[in-house]
């Protein structure tokens, strides 16, 4: 069984499926899952192939959560090793989405595979949502399942997603939470002129500067034991003609909040707009919600996954909510509880992606052990 994780991982890599393709991924996971006894439904919302696959009705219900898409290679003649290949060479698994995220697929079949085998008749349920949206536009993916969950009232108690979210070796860090990702499209609207008679026109520039200002030096809160305080960071600024000698009509700024759970994005938004009412700017502004922030605090999945993680690596984790946003934002606010453990994120997304074989084994080995901990 072993080798058959780095099997399975190697036969993933193979199929190119660059985001929303899936290339029969999917197929080759349910087949596999189905021989446990596993009911499978396909889920295909636009362009978006999805898996939900479930063994048994009751409760606790115990989720797998992953996706088989991958972002592009980029030129393949920058890779090492052709990024399809599925390679092994001194101890690493090459290709793109070794890390992020295939050899997590393998490691969750694999563990369930052996969990079965070994409690046919276990305690609850046990379910894979699997999805070929995540490294996309994240419309028809995960959302999407879980809308037709809710629709008909299928709960989900904890999910393990298997995001890379180690940072130095497998197991140093589980993401507990995630911070709400929240975007603003802002337009401040002056009168074009000629640099020569500023009197004459409004420079949005320099009319919006002081706000600007502000916002980058506003405390929108301190934080909490599991979070951070929230960031403002002004991403795209663009203002002008790109003649030296007239001023711009109007100013487009993108910025975007990453934020705690001390503070709802009702009152972000409210508060950057009473910051620009009080500059008296011609404004428009528009919001993009990417996630709200959620946390599993220290319970019965936050605890196995603990210590199955010192079990097979001797590591003491660390509980984090740092980095970006992930599926596991939509599961969370059915209000299940959601954590995500996989292997080191070093190389996820960069030419020469790779993961080590040997963390692939001890990962298939931790999560074996939560289900054994939560269902046997």
């Amino acid at each position: 069984m072993t080798n058959d994780v780095i099997k399975l991982a190697q036969a993933l890599i193979q199929r190119e499926s660059v985001t929303p393709e899936d290339a029969g991924c999917q197929q080759m996971m349910n087949d596999r899952l189905a021989a446990v006894g596993f009911n499978i439904e396909s889920l295909f919302f636009t362009d978006t192939l999805n898996t939900w696959a479930r063994k048994g009705t009751q409760s606790p219900h115990f989720c797998f959560a992953g996706h088989t898409d991958v972002v592009p290679t980029g030129p393949e003649k920058n890779w090492q090793h052709p990024p399809f290949s599925g390679l092994i060479k001194d101890g690493l698994l090459h290709g793109r989405g070794a890390a992020d995220m295939k050899g997590s697929l393998a490691a969750m079949l694999v563990a369930t595979e052996r969990f079965v085998t070994k409690h046919p008749d276990h305690k609850g349920s046990i379910s894979f949502l699997i999805t070929s949206d995540e490294e996309g536009p994240f419309v028809n993916g995960t959302t999407r399942v879980i809308d037709t969950l809710e629709a008909r009232g299928e709960k989900i108690d904890m999910c393990l997603v298997g995001e890379p979210s180690s940072r130095d070796v497998l197991g140093d860090v589980v993401k507990n939470g995630r911070r709400g990702s929240l975007t603003a499209y802002l337009t401040v609207k002056g009168v074009q002129g000629h640099v020569a008679y500023p009197h004459l026109a409004q420079n949005p520039i320099h009319l919006a500067t002081p706000a600007l200002t502000e916002l980058s030096q506003t405390v929108w809160d301190n934080g909490n034991e599991y979070f951070p305080a929230t960031s403002f960071q002004i991403s795209n600024i663009n203002g002008g003609t790109g003649a030296g000698n007239v001023i711009p009509g109007e100013l487009e700024v993108q910025f975007n909040f990453r934020f705690s759970t001390q503070v709802t994005h009702e009152q972000l938004q409210q508060r950057v707009n009473d910051i620009l009412q009080k500059h008296d700017l011609n404004y428009e502004l528009s919001w993009i919600v990417n996630g709200l922030p959620f946390i599993t605090e220290h319970g019965p999945l936050v605890d196995a996954t603990v210590n199955a993680i010192k079990s097979v690596t001797g590591l003491t984790t660390n509980l984090e909510t740092t980095g970006g946003t992930s599926d596991g934002r939509f599961i969370a606010q059915t209000g299940a509880k959601v954590i995500e453990l996989g292997p080191r994120n070093a190389t996820i997304h960069k030419v020469d992606e790779c993961v080590s074989t040997d963390d692939l084994i001890a990962l298939t080995d931790i999560y074996e052990q939560i289900l054994e901990q939560l269902l046997a």
